[in-house]
């Protein structure tokens, strides 16, 4: 990771953001509508958290068949991705709920997914959101195991077949949490001598080692000491809910940045990016927002990545509503608005970048 301050330096590209915004408020004035999620998204909040916590009080307290167990893991990896997606992601942004203490506490519902809260807000809405698509600063497509995300990351002639073995890998993200973590606090610690972020706070490494203690404690000590679960249907059943949603989270997350038509810009010797930095988010993010309302609703709006990368305080129900006004300062304002039209083409996209990324060279 780099340790240069990052900054966006084009003045005359700044002009776009500040009309969209006064567009976007004049919406929610228009139509007396607050930014949060109001009641909508608590409903779907309970029900994702419900996704997840009724398959595991059904394995802690039935007596089911090794089968019956397998579909309630796969359940439970729906309900992990649903609540990383739609109640932990608006919740550490803050615009799940107008009220802060709410949002902390549904925020807190990544322990329940072996992450945790500080290191996300910290790679996630401070970094990727602010050097999206950044080698060596966005953690999303830097560094990743055996696989080429940035055309700037060193080649490996295994990278030639990453678009074949990447969705495994994509498997492995939640499971990842329990690690990578501990690994981000020393990251944190070399970015802080830029400003890029703060040095990892003490109080903070106590909440992580609790935080994961209570999650093993959770995921894997009650199943094994209140039924009669080997560890090797445990670990089975463990791998199942986490490959589950892994692989729905990554290819989610990787089908709004690492598809064709977004950039990955370089910065130059002083750390400058030549562009405004909402600008920046137009190019660097594509939706895939179709007519599937239902993988939207599933997803956390998370089709309408522009948008969220544009206002993400901005809860997710409002953004296919945004969409139009969005697109429409765009294109105004002589920017692409990058839209694959659906899940399909934008998972097309994606695996024909994975196979540019493992045959070309890496840039000057």
């Amino acid at each position: 990771m780099t340790t240069h301050k990052i900054k966006f330096t084009n003045a005359e590209k700044s002009a776009f953001f500040p009309v969209l915004r006064q567009r976007v408020d004049q919406y929610f004035a228009s139509n007396q509508l607050s930014k949060s999620g109001g009641n909508t998204i608590l409903y779907k909040s309970a029900f994702m958290l419900a996704l997840y916590l009724i398959p595991y009080g059904f394995i802690l307290f039935g007596s089911l068949s090794n089968w019956a167990m397998a579909g309630l893991a796969i359940l439970m990896g729906l309900g992990v991705a649903g609540v990383g997606m739609s109640v932990m992601h608006d919740a550490i942004h803050g615009s799940l709920a107008p009220q802060k203490w709410l949002n902390k506490i549904l925020g807190a519902s990544i322990y329940l997914l072996g992450g945790n809260a500080y290191n996300w807000e910290v790679q996630h809405n401070r970094l990727h959101h602010t050097y999206t698509n950044v080698h060596e600063v966005d953690e999303d497509i830097t560094g990743k195991f055996l696989l080429r995300l940035s055309f700037q990351e060193k080649q490996k002639y295994i990278h030639r077949f990453q678009h074949i073995y990447a969705f495994f890998l994509y498997s492995l993200m939640t499971i990842s949490f329990l690690w990578k973590d501990f690994k981000e606090i020393s990251l944190f610690n070399k970015m802080s001598e830029s400003g890029m972020t703060k040095p990892f706070p003490k109080k903070e490494l106590v909440t992580l080692v609790i935080s994961k203690l209570a999650y093993i404690i959770f995921i894997l000590g009650i199943p094994l000491l209140f039924t009669s679960l080997t560890f090797g249907q445990w670990a089975i059943g463990f791998f199942i809910m986490h490959g589950t949603a892994g692989m729905i989270l990554s290819t989610v997350f990787q089908m709004a940045h690492v598809v064709e038509g977004t950039d990955q810009p370089i910065p130059d010797h002083q750390g400058c990016i030549e562009n405004a930095w909402a600008v920046h988010q137009l190019q660097t993010t594509s939706n895939f927002a179709g007519k599937n309302r239902i993988l939207s609703w599933y997803i956390g709006g998370l089709d309408y990545q522009i948008e969220h990368h544009l206002f993400p305080s901005i809860s997710h129900v409002h953004y296919r509503a945004l969409s139009p006004i969005v697109k429409q300062t765009a294109l105004e304002f002589g920017y692409l608005y990058n839209a694959k039209g659906d899940f399909v083409s934008a998972l097309g996209s994606h695996v024909r970048m994975l196979k540019e990324m493992g045959k070309t060279k890496l840039s000057a």
